[in-house]
């Protein structure tokens, strides 16, 4: 009976080992697929995709809080989300004399036709103003650095975690009316940091 217990116990301690060989060399093939996609030393196509995919989410998000899907949650932090996750090429064009334009035109129609400025109109105007005005320390350092990264995964924890709440659990927030589509949208907004994460820690 002894010696029955001790094979198991070796069986166990083999098999547990095995397992532990086949996840450090699965480790080891997502870190060489992660730097061949994250381009090496800059930031590459794996990044690029996943600032436009969490972007989207974003937006899709921000759009379905403004029209359908009111919530309690501060979704006003969808705006600095996508500040930090909108990839370089829209943001340098917001930043630019198209986004100045824009701002403007959102600022006159606020000041002097407030009644023809609808709500919904809030947040994406706060979001272009942002992106017009924001000192080049937040538009280069902070967002393109690992402090950005982490505020957009904060971001991400807190509005998954303030859904999951709000919809009375995990499974519920998949099966109420909207709850796959909302809750993959806000998934999504983790995909962005998390891959930046991976790619610094690898």
């Amino acid at each position: 009976m002894e010696y029955l217990a001790i094979k198991t116990e070796d069986g166990a301690a083999a098999s547990i080992e095995s397992d532990l060989r086949e996840l450090g060399l699965a480790a080891r093939k997502l870190a060489n697929h992660a730097i061949k996609l994250g381009g090496g030393g800059g930031i590459g196509f794996g990044t690029t995709f996943f600032k436009f995919l969490a972007s989207i989410a974003a937006i899709y998000l921000l759009i379905l809080d403004r029209t359908n899907w009111r919530t309690n949650m501060l979704t006003s932090l969808l705006v600095p989300y996508i500040f930090l996750s909108l990839p370089t090429s829209l943001f340098s064009l917001l930043r630019g004399e198209f986004g100045k334009w824009i701002a403007f035109i959102a600022i006159v129609l606020r000041l002097f036709f407030p009644r023809h400025f609808p709500d919904w109109l809030e947040i994406p105007g706060s979001l272009i103003l942002l992106l017009a005005v924001a000192p080049g320390f937040f538009a280069q350092t902070i967002r393109d650095g690992p402090v950005g990264v982490l505020i957009c995964l904060a971001i991400g924890c807190y509005l998954l975690q303030e859904h999951i709440r709000a919809s009375g659990g995990f499974r519920n927030s998949f099966t109420q009316s909207h709850g796959i589509s909302n809750t993959l949208g806000i998934i999504l907004l983790l995909v962005y940091p998390v891959w930046r994460m991976v790619l610094r820690f690898l």
